[in-house]
């Protein structure tokens, strides 16, 4: 839908910056460019021409297992989601789980409750972390956990496009 694409789009640039310092960090060559659709024509030009924003539907019982969109070989390392539900009014459970698996050591897991409306911005596969010994990386998973009462719904918008099935 248009409202999605206008998110995506609008996301995009200032996250585009946080990726490029990522990138920076990393000491990996190349940059994302800023303007979201350039990004997605490399999406396309690499054969990921499917979108991925995601409209989430939990009911009683529902969750979400550990888990990282990742849907080809382009990446974008940032994603959003947007509670589009109203907290122990429409459901209760149901909390955004993002664990951080760092290297020997326990993985670190964060619960998180955001209000309708709020975004969470988060990392898709991994993100640098300051350690002893200088930067390292984190890798990141997320999920949702299980819905107690009613339903919940949230916005995912993924800013790279997917391999479509066929390919």
């Amino acid at each position: 839908p248009d409202l999605v694409d206008s998110l995506r789009e609008s996301l995009y640039p200032p996250l585009a910056l946080i990726a490029n310092l990522w990138q920076e960090v990393y000491h990996l060559p190349g940059n994302y460019p800023i303007n979201h659709k350039v990004f997605i024509e490399h999406c396309h030009s690499s054969g990921q021409c499917q979108p991925t924003p995601l409209l989430l539907k939990y009911g009683v019982g529902d969750y979400n297992c550990l888990h990282q969109d990742i849907y080809g070989n382009l990446v974008f390392p940032l994603q959003v989601a947007v509670l589009l539900s109203v907290p122990r009014d429409d459901f209760t459970g149901g909390e955004f789980v993002v664990t951080e698996q760092r290297p020997r050591m326990q993985s670190r897991v964060e619960v998180l409750a955001p209000r309708q409306g709020e975004g969470i911005i988060f990392a898709v596969n991994q993100r640098p972390a300051q350690g002893r010994r200088g930067i390292y990386r984190v890798t990141m998973r997320h999920g949702d956990s299980r819905l107690h009462s009613g339903l919940r719904f949230t916005l995912g918008i993924i800013f790279h496009d997917a391999k479509s099935s066929g390919s």
